[in-house]
């Protein structure tokens, strides 16, 4: 997933409102939002190449999301698949701050990653130096540097995220957001250390190229009472249009 886009303790009705764009390769087998088979308390579409997610809940309150990392500076990381901590953190008993403080970062590749529950939401990444922080209520944005890196695709997204709080709980305007396929002017591109035909390419909030693209757009909605409704649109390689989901848990 390359664009998340939240909002902690923001909202009186919904603690939690995360928009979230999730890009890979067209090739990579996934399965849409549904109740995982072998776990049905998780929520979340799945990766059946390695077998883990990308964006969860669990009908006990916790939630997870990860975005890969993106700098030409980063050291040589570990290889294990970044989507084995949602499956991980969500199949186990622990809560986010000690399922955080356990992990070990380094058996990963570059990582960007939220744990929540009902009570509280953490940010851990094995590329900030920052270690395990606690967040404070607000809006925030994540794409595939450190958390509040601001990309263009972050500053514009963030923008479009705050206006379409004012109309929750409607899906349309996040969903619209999501959708954007403007792109980043030249002079305002991150340097990654991809050539600077990709950087173009994978600078607007959604991404269609030939092989890789934007594969789901997910909105989860925490409501204040408890429970979960996430909403997910899923997309053919090209960008075109493939289904749309809708999951609660109570």
């Amino acid at each position: 997933m390359c664009l998340i886009l939240f909002a902690w303790q923001h909202d009186k009705v919904f603690p939690l409102v995360l928009a979230a764009n999730r890009d890979e390769f067209y090739r990579r087998p996934a399965l849409p939002l549904a109740r995982w088979r072998d776990d049905p308390a998780i929520l979340g579409g799945r990766d059946l190449h390695a077998g883990g997610g990308w964006l969860a809940c669990h009908a006990d309150g916790r939630f997870a999301a990860v975005t890969n990392t993106r700098r030409a500076s980063l050291p040589r990381l570990g290889a294990k698949s970044r989507g084995w901590m949602i499956a991980d953190y969500l199949r186990g008993r622990l809560g986010p701050a000690e399922y955080g403080a356990q992990l070990v970062g380094s058996e990963y590749g570059g990582f960007n990653l939220l744990l929540g529950d009902r009570r509280a939401l953490y940010f851990l990444s094995n590329c900030d130096e920052a270690g395990l922080r606690r967040l404070a209520p607000g809006i925030y944005g994540l794409s595939n540097d450190t958390l509040e890196t601001p990309w263009p695709k972050v500053v514009r997204g963030k923008a479009a995220f705050a206006a379409a709080l004012t109309t929750l709980p409607a899906p349309e305007s996040f969903f619209d957001l999501l959708a954007d396929h403007t792109p980043a002017a030249d002079d305002d591109l991150p340097s990654s250390g991809v050539p600077l035909e990709w950087e173009r390419a994978l600078s607007p909030i959604f991404i269609a190229t030939p092989d890789y693209g934007t594969r789901a757009s997910t909105l989860l909605l925490g409501r204040r009472e408890g429970g979960f409704r996430m909403l997910e649109r899923s997309f053919r390689p090209g960008g075109s249009w493939l289904e749309d989901a809708v999951e609660e848990t109570g």
